[in-house]
């Protein structure tokens, strides 16, 4: 009697929300990031100054490079961000899929006591199942941070999800943050939130 050989993910998909775009952070960033500004300037109001267009363009371009580059840096894979107007608006908030997590060489780690180590160090966790895969979801407010450019605080919902059958053992991180300004009312920014959440419910192994 043979036995199938394991198969481990090589990769995954997730439904980002309506008015929602996505920038790879590895290849096509550029030309995803042209997209965006061409799009976002086609939606400009009607009575918007021509005189102002480049303006907006450059500002708007320069933004998403900082959003990339903060990306990046926290081992970005994939860029999710709203490139379209709600209630007038664009929401200040965005999600990163970042690249796997490994157990460093010749430790045997078992992927759910990292799990387990998570839910017990933070303030506010859950578990939660990710296309049939235990993950932990976490919830924390951030302070303002100033000599970041973080003028306002800020919500983080991060959910870390161990890749199957990984040999050695490798999770993902799903990272959503969004401003809390002071315009904003605390309803509005729990919706966002669980906007997130029902993203991740629309997550799926890939095996192609």
């Amino acid at each position: 009697m043979s036995l199938e050989p394991v198969r481990v993910p090589n990769g995954f998909n997730i439904v980002p929300p309506p008015g929602w775009d996505t920038i790879p952070l590895q290849g096509g960033t550029r030309d995803a990031i042209q997209r965006i500004v061409r799009k976002s300037v086609s939606q400009l109001p009607a009575g918007f100054p021509k005189d102002d267009v480049p303006k907006a363009r450059l500002q708007l371009t320069k933004e998403l490079k900082r959003t990339v580059r903060q990306a990046r840096n926290s081992d970005g894979l994939t860029l999710y961000l709203p490139v379209e107007r709600m209630h007038g608006m664009i929401i200040p908030a965005s999600f990163v899929a970042s690249e796997p997590l490994a157990a460093p060489t010749g430790k045997n780690i078992e992927a759910e006591a990292v799990l387990i180590d998570l839910a017990r160090d933070a303030e506010d966790a859950s578990l939660r199942q990710l296309d049939g895969t235990a993950a932990v979801r976490t919830l924390q407010k951030l302070p303002a941070d100033p000599d970041k450019g973080v003028e306002v605080p800020s919500w983080r919902v991060q959910y870390t999800v161990p890749i199957p059958d990984s040999a050695p053992a490798q999770w993902l991180t799903f990272s959503f943050s969004t401003l809390v300004a002071p315009n904003m009312d605390a309803e509005f920014t729990e919706t966002l939130v669980e906007l997130f959440d029902a993203v991740m419910t629309t997550f799926r192994w890939s095996y192609a």
